[in-house]
């Protein structure tokens, strides 16, 4: 039996152990998924190697039947209100992170998973390492903010006392560096990019700004006021990943070899997918008309087409005729 499938497998009986005030070694083993081994003797053996890294188990007789259970106090760590799994899933997660590695925001978060770890039992800390051979992270194309910790740790500081601040930023679409006055509104991590969402005065309204393309920030005493109802959801709703701009009804059609991968997927919140009987599908969307927007509909290739609007289907010709000539 490949050892992934027991750690899984013990992974799901801790969380039965630790939901319940007592079951019994069989209603553990019909409570398990069906892929998995539900045997009366391989329970047992799991709650030996539970018992052996350190996990609390006592065993109570009612009714004639040994019922299963945490010890009391472990089962709902009262410091800090987590169970056991909850506990390791947060440690898990350091790793969800790792872009912002040599910041505060990730010191913060060490500290704070260290502190979680700290409460398991020291033996557990080896089944953490199994399980993190069954259980990976792949954060696919993302951005490193180590040198850019002091212009976060400012940016934060002032969030936090809602202080407008100077800065220095290279516009990508217009290659030059400009001086900014804005009010920093919040930090948002998206897409594997870190972003300032903030009221810009030289613009005269909320824009949207790349942290690592801040090149200086200088804090000010002047304070600001987070406008009524002004709601992060809503400023990025019609940006495919993080590009704003006018919100177009968009439909798509995609060929039948990627609509099987494509349809399980969130691409945006307003997707709306249909699978024709040849196996093709139609998506429409609600998204903002940027170069994002092109580029994305671009990554699929010859495999998709765009039915509406006819500029963006203009768009994207004119892309793939500028490729063709430079190829």
């Amino acid at each position: 039996m490949p050892r992934n499938d027991q750690i899984i497998r013990q992974w799901h009986l801790l969380r039965l152990l630790e939901s319940s005030n007592g079951i019994t070694m069989q209603e553990m083993a019909d409570r398990l998924p069906a892929d998995y081994l539900r045997h009366h003797r391989t329970v047992r053996r799991d709650i030996e190697a539970l018992e052996a890294v350190g996990f609390p188990l006592v065993n109570d007789r009612v009714d004639g039947q040994v019922r299963w259970r945490l010890m009391d106090g472990f089962r709902k760590i009262p410091a800090m209100s987590f169970s056991p799994t909850e506990l390791m899933a947060l440690v898990l997660s350091r790793s969800l992170l790792k872009p912002l590695e040599g910041t505060q925001v990730q010191a913060a978060l060490d500290s704070a998973l260290q502190k979680a770890a700290s409460v398991l039992p020291p033996a557990s800390h080896g089944y953490l390492q199994q399980i993190n051979s069954v259980f990976a992270v792949g954060l696919g194309p993302h951005k490193q903010y180590r040198e850019h910790r002091q212009t976060i740790d400012l940016l934060t500081q002032a969030i936090d006392k809602h202080r407008t601040v100077q800065m220095r930023y290279f516009s990508g679409t217009r290659l030059r560096t400009t001086r900014r006055e804005v009010d920093p509104y919040r930090l948002w991590y998206a897409a594997g990019g870190l972003y300032l969402v903030a009221y810009c005065h030289l613009r005269k309204e909320p824009r949207m700004f790349a942290v690592e393309r801040i090149t200086s920030v200088t804090p000010t005493d002047h304070p600001y006021q987070l406008p009524l109802g002004f709601n992060l959801e809503a400023f990025v709703q019609d940006a495919l990943t993080v590009m704003r701009g006018p919100r177009i009804n968009v439909e798509l059609l995609f060929d039948k070899a990627t609509a099987v991968w494509a349809k399980d997927r969130t691409w945006h919140p307003s997707q709306e997918v249909a699978l024709r009987k040849d196996g093709r599908m139609t998506m429409r969307l609600q998204v903002a008309d940027s170069r994002e927007l092109v580029g994305w509909i671009l990554s699929f290739g010859s495999a998709v087409q765009v039915l509406k609007p006819d500029h963006l289907r203009n768009a994207i010709q004119n892309e793939a005729r500028k490729l063709i000539a430079q190829s």
